[in-house]
């Protein structure tokens, strides 16, 4: 892009108006253009259109010398700078005669590692998404290191802008510039920011984190990867600990640190008893629900409807939260939780893994999709997602896993796997690990307790197992007891470990021999 180019787009990125309006004037302006409704309780309704998720096939990154030796572009697509400078044009000639609504935030809860970010959109309620998920600054009048430009209405011209679609994520890192557009789903501008982070953190020898976080009484923090369905953000609620965050944090020199201001916790059968720190930020003023049905004609939110997407969000600011963390910072993790939702019944309750085993589980990023949830899906499928978030990493996996591992000797974190999915067979036939028990579980390895329990190793994946644990069914914490069929539950393992082994193939020459070793026994 030329000087004059890169003039011209951050004009129009940054003119007036309006320009950083509060929470309740985008709220009026979102109504009044009707983009949502307003629901029982004082929630933003809004729908968001064909995408009612990410589009991770439409995400690209510019090469150029500043990327092209640190990305993974085995999963990562390229754009070139002409194409991005193509686009860029486009993009601001159709936006010509739009009003951009611009907040200016950041991310990043930690001072030393804070980045500013512009972000810029054509609707209201994507500047409220914005206002609600980043860190709300108290001086705006810095100038931004990250600008996202957020128009749904733009379609991309695949032929034109070498891309695959209409809808397109174009991430310039050196720039510091995202464009999105085609999309109504305001997760990608969430998501753009933490990729830029993503990108950004680990050269400064800080580990970016797809997970939630929360710290006890007595300062212990706990940190949960996982990915969606897993339980990150349910689990993280817990009314006995502080909340740091729900989905993204950085691990520095200095403990860990949220890199947003809000949460955007599923909504799908969200229950106001199982997790009522949630549903109660459902009804607050300013959240905005994305793609949950509202019932008429009361304007009451359905959670248990999923006629619009199983992904339904709400979009809410910490505060809303009773015992959310003032500062979004803490110490260093003492406890590392892994989280999977294995829906072929094969993983245990719970297990305690070294260092190695959380590595080798980390850039495996294990859970199951079930059978009904996609079309042609009919038995459980397993998904690998490297890091727990292979969308939003620009990096080769190995190097966040060297980072994290590192991390956990220098500051001996406690790793542990929970599985909240299937027991008692696979889906279909066992049932969902019920959540009282995976409470259970957790609140005994968070306070120390479950480490003076008795293991034994799970044959399989070679997992330490408790023996028992007080409150909690022994013969759950050992799956094979739970199974009838025990020879089916034996050749179901075996199926799993090979996923397993299969998936790992393209680390191994990555990884040391340690992490290679601590993967599954029967593969």
């Amino acid at each position: 892009m030329t000087n004059r180019s890169e003039d011209a787009l951050a004009t129009r990125v940054a003119r007036p108006p309006p320009s950083n309006m509060t929470a309740a004037a985008l709220f009026e302006a979102a109504i009044q253009r009707g983009e949502g409704v307003v629901v029982a309780g004082g929630a933003l309704a809004v729908k968001t259109g064909a995408h009612t998720g990410r589009s991770p096939r439409d995400k690209y990154i510019v090469e150029d010398d500043a990327t092209r030796a640190h990305v993974w572009w085995e999963a990562n697509n390229r754009m070139t700078l002409d194409a991005f400078d193509r686009l860029a044009a486009d993009l601001m000639a159709h936006t010509r005669d739009i009003p951009f609504y611009t907040q200016d935030l950041a991310i990043g809860a930690d001072p030393a590692h804070q980045v500013r970010v512009r972000v810029s959109t054509e609707l209201a309620w994507h500047a409220l998404f914005a206002r609600n998920l980043l860190v709300r600054p108290e001086t705006t009048n810095v100038a931004p290191e990250l600008t996202i430009i957020d128009v749904p209405s733009f379609k991309a011209d695949p032929v034109r802008h070498d891309v695959r679609s209409e809808t397109v994520i174009a991430c310039d890192f050196r720039r510091g510039i995202v464009l999105i557009g085609g999309t109504g789903y305001a997760g990608e501008i969430k998501k753009a920011a933490f990729t830029y982070m993503n990108f950004r953190l680990p050269a400064l020898g800080v580990m970016p984190m797809h997970c939630s976080a929360n710290v006890g009484p007595g300062g212990d923090v706990a940190i949960f990867f996982g990915l969606s369905g897993t339980g990150k953000t349910t689990l993280s609620a817990d009314p006995r600990r502080t909340l740091i965050g729900d989905d993204e944090h950085g691990w520095s020199e200095d403990g860990v640190f949220n890199f947003e201001g809000g949460c955007y916790a599923k909504t799908i059968n969200l229950s106001p008893h199982a997790e009522p720190a949630i549903h109660a930020a459902t009804q607050k003023f300013a959240t905005v629900l994305e793609n949950v049905v509202v019932d008429a004609p009361s304007s009451v939110p359905n959670f248990d409807d999923a006629t619009l997407t199983e992904n339904g969000r709400a979009a809410y600011t910490l505060d809303v939260i009773a015992n959310a963390s003032l500062t979004g910072r803490a110490g260093h993790p003492r406890n590392i939780v892994l989280l999977t939702a294995d829906a072929f019944g094969v993983m245990p309750p719970i297990a305690r893994l070294t260092p190695a085993e959380a590595i080798y589980h980390f850039l495996s990023g294990y859970t199951a999709k079930v059978a009904g949830t996609e079309r042609g899906v009919t038995e459980p499928s397993a998904t690998f997602s490297t890091c727990f978030g292979a969308p939003f990493m620009p990096r080769h996996p190995a190097e966040y896993g060297r980072l994290l591992e590192t991390l956990i000797e220098k500051h001996r974190a406690q790793c542990w796997l929970v599985n909240t999915g299937w027991t008692g067979g696979p889906y279909g036939v066992g049932h969902r690990m019920p959540i009282a028990v995976t409470r259970a579980l957790l609140s005994a390895a968070l306070d120390g307790s479950l480490a003076q329990a008795r293991f034994h190793d799970e044959p399989a994946f070679g997992f330490a197992v408790p023996e028992a644990v007080a409150g909690v069914e022994t013969k759950l914490l050992t799956p094979r007891e739970t199974w009838a069929d025990k020879a089916a539950y034996d050749q179901q393992a075996v199926k799993l470990a090979g996923m397993f082994a299969d998936n790992f193939r393209r680390f191994e020459k990555d990884v040391a021999g340690e992490v290679l070793a601590a993967g599954p026994r029967r593969a």
